[in-house]
């Protein structure tokens, strides 16, 4: 007798049965607009949610619209330590804190982050599993590159305006 993997259990799926009645929604970074370039954004961080086809939670974190008297939700991979009621800063002028978005060129030397974008406004595309993480290496301002060591350790060179979340990434033990 062998076990039931995920893909049978799932079963053969057509164009009329699609297996994404659980899923909460896509987890990525805002679009990169004029407040997140040249101000900030402070969200809070709403709710911290189980999402049943990731391995990681998610966290739902709410800012105000810049131009409208509204509130816009966000879904963002929770990274280690992230709180309800936790305030979330999305901008280039951000601390290094647990949770907070900024772009590699603005993070130190050895920080540990993760959601790492490959290509500017691509809003997250590395290390999103659980308990993955990237580590900056060095920044060259001459050509506007960072290079980033992978949690395979990979080394990758990225365009230093890609965002990146402080922290290693949930749900690892």
């Amino acid at each position: 007798m062998g076990r039931v993997i995920r893909a049978q259990r799932k079963g053969a799926g057509s164009v009329f049965k699609s297996h994404t009645h659980h899923r909460k929604g896509l987890a990525r970074f805002q679009l990169l607009g004029f407040g997140k370039r040249n101000g900030y954004l402070k969200g809070v961080v709403t709710e911290i949610i189980h999402d049943s086809s990731r391995g990681p939670p998610l966290t739902r974190v709410t800012f105000r619209q810049l131009f409208r008297y509204k509130h816009q939700k966000e879904l963002f991979v929770a990274a280690k330590g992230m709180y309800t009621g936790q305030f979330v800063y999305y901008s280039k002028k951000a601390n290094l804190i647990i949770g907070n978005v900024l772009p590699i060129r603005s993070i130190r030397k050895g920080a540990v982050v993760c959601n790492v974008e490959h290509h500017v406004s691509d809003r997250g595309v590395f290390t999103r599993a659980s308990k993955d993480y990237v580590i900056v290496i060095s920044h060259n301002p001459d050509n506007g590159t960072s290079r980033i060591k992978l949690h395979s350790v990979a080394k990758k060179i990225l365009p230093s305006g890609c965002c990146a979340m402080i922290g290693q990434v949930a749900g690892g033990g």
